[in-house]
């Protein structure tokens, strides 16, 4: 049996129906929805042919050619199918919600499995998607100069309960040049939003939510527009740190990767430190001296986040200031002083 599911509902399905990806894989690769499985009915050159016959011939040449290609190959998606899903139940889309997800529906279907076609397909959902990330939040925006621990704090709130949206994370990147270290591949754009919206449709929107106070590109991702503008609206509390502090956790942080990684960082910032501090911080790094490049890169990180401010469209700002390295005791800190604040929007 096949049954139709709207893009709004359809990540609903999870947890009880395995989502599969039926397009080819150069499209799965671009974009997905997050968890899906990839059963491509035909693969990307099986789909070029029958695009390009379509072009020159129309639909009926194009139609026959699939099913040429894809019959024969019926056993392999059942195989496929029964290796990789943990459900009786799936849920299906292709791009527009055509026939290649209905021709993969009903050969799963035939099979015994039952099956939800997502309706519109991966477009519709794409299009749902970015539509949701306009849904007005109690944004509470998490700022400070570098350095100052901010991913730790946001996961030390997270853990005393509060809603927490870790972009970096979810981005795969910290934000500066030196961000990708450590970090595994970074997502495509078009991904970065799917697994966004993931952590998005969890928020309980009558509460305030957490997010760090990020430009508008985090390494090679974009943020949603909307997703944009909510944090440079949102009320931002700005932490404060001693810059020896600063430095002794960056040391201890990036201090342990290859030396030509960590040049190769600091030469894309060459012309913002300029030549002389650039040549001194090259230097420092080669000797060792990481304490001192530090020093010279937080200069100009902290030029960059003073603009940042500046530009800043919300100018309510709640300045607190941090001793010690203890995330928790940081989070729990903030959280005291925002209880006692007035004209808190988002208590939780």
């Amino acid at each position: 049996m096949v049954s139709k599911t709207k893009a709004d509902t359809f990540l609903d399905l999870e947890g009880t129906y395995s989502f599969v990806d039926v397009r080819s894989p150069g499209e799965f690769t671009l974009g997905h929805i997050p968890g899906a499985v990839n059963i491509p009915l035909f693969t990307d050159d099986e789909r070029a042919v029958i695009g390009t016959l379509y072009q020159k011939q129309g639909r009926e040449p194009a139609i026959l050619k699939g099913l040429d290609i894809a019959l024969p190959k019926v056993f392999n998606y059942l195989k496929e199918l029964k290796g990789n899903v943990p459900f009786n139940k799936v849920a299906v889309y292709c791009w527009r919600g055509g026939m290649r997800s209905e021709l993969m529906s009903e050969v799963f279907s035939t099979a015994g499995y039952h099956v939800s076609l997502l309706e519109g397909g991966y477009k519709a959902y794409r299009r749902f998607i970015r539509e949701s990330f306009f849904r007005i939040s109690k944004i509470r925006v998490l700022g400070g100069y570098t350095g100052c621990g901010k991913t730790e704090i946001l996961k030390s709130l997270s853990a005393l309960g509060e809603q927490v949206i870790d972009l970096e994370n979810i981005a795969s990147h910290k934000g500066s040049v030196f961000g990708a270290l450590g970090q595994g591949l970074q997502p495509g754009n078009e991904q970065f939003e799917n697994n966004l919206y993931r952590l998005w449709a969890e928020m309980d929107f009558r509460k305030r939510i957490w997010m760090e106070d990020e430009s508008r590109s985090i390494g090679k991702v974009t943020l949603p527009p909307p997703v944009f503008e909510q944090i440079s609206n949102g009320k931002l509390v700005e932490v404060v740190m001693d810059k020896k502090q600063r430095i002794n956790r960056l040391v201890a942080e990036y201090a342990g990767f290859d030396k030509e990684l960590l040049a190769e960082a600091l030469f894309r910032i060459r012309e913002g430190l300029g030549g002389t501090r650039y040549n001194l911080a090259s230097k420092a790094l080669s000797e060792s001296n990481f304490s001192l490049v530090a020093e010279i890169v937080l200069e100009y990180y902290d030029k960059a986040y003073r603009k940042a401010i500046e530009k800043r469209q919300n100018k309510d700002i709640l300045t607190i200031k941090l001793k010690g390295s203890d995330p928790r005791h940081h989070a729990k800190k903030i959280l005291a002083i925002l209880k006692n604040s007035k004209n808190d929007p988002g208590l939780s």
